[in-house]
């Protein structure tokens, strides 16, 4: 559970999701640089219908919280340990809906935010269940700042999207590059989970995607919506 302040107003949310549905492959550019990423599943292909992943609530953390790297991925003496930023639009959920149509999909989002869906790659490409791993460690899911309304955010598919490493800009893209817009990805994951008030989407991720170690600083800026700041650090056990 987390509270996020409301963009231009007194009032805040509290984040509680029953559950947070992820897009893989939403970017052209991104999908073009699959051989750096090197992830099972990450091909060159550009795919028929949205690829969706989850992630789970533990993940959450908000601004100016740490991305803790946990101490265990050492135990699997990976040549490379390698977990990776990924600057995202987030959009929270309004109400309960099921098999929405495209053209009413809009009607049931809440909100707008940033969120950075922090990868870990070595395991989300080693695991034979796939990517829900990787994921979902504790800490990778930093969102907001804010939570702007649906309403205050009239054309979320024109947004510019950037993130930057220790102050270095690292990805750069716009909400208009997506591949399945906004409506057709609420619609089609509608379709296959019944959403609930507070459930999150993440909407992909421009190119540029890179490693995060200890000591950085990362930040998730969106248009109209603010910047999404952290800090990572190794694990202390």
């Amino acid at each position: 559970m987390l509270e996020l302040p409301i963009k231009n107003s007194d009032q805040t949310t509290t984040l509680n999701p029953s559950k947070l549905i992820a897009l893989g492959l939403n970017y052209r550019e991104h999908i073009a640089e699959s051989v750096s990423v090197k992830v099972q599943g990450f091909t060159a292909e550009i795919p028929d219908e949205p690829l969706l992943f989850p992630k789970t609530p533990n993940v959450l953390i908000g601004p100016g919280e740490s991305v803790v790297i946990p101490e265990f991925l050492k135990d699997y003496r990976f040549e490379t340990l390698r977990t990776d930023y990924e600057a995202e639009l987030a959009l929270i959920i309004s109400r309960t809906c099921k098999d929405v149509s495209v053209d009413k999909a809009m009607d049931c989002i809440f909100g707008y935010t940033c969120m950075n869906d922090i990868s870990q790659r070595n395991i989300q490409n080693s695991d034979r269940t796939g990517w829900f791993r990787g994921k979902s460690l504790d800490t990778f899911g930093p969102i907001g700042p804010c939570v702007v309304l649906a309403e205050n955010l009239p054309d979320p598919q024109n947004l510019n999207i950037c993130c930057r490493l220790n102050g270095k800009t690292v990805q750069e893209g716009n909400t208009r590059q997506m591949i399945f817009t906004i409506p057709k990805i609420v619609s089609f994951v509608s379709k296959n989970f019944t959403l609930m008030p507070g459930d999150i989407i993440l909407t992909g991720t421009p190119s540029g995607v890179g490693p995060l170690h200890h000591g950085d600083s990362v930040e998730v800026e969106i248009e109209g919506i603010g910047v999404l700041a952290n800090n990572v650090v190794d694990e202390t056990l």
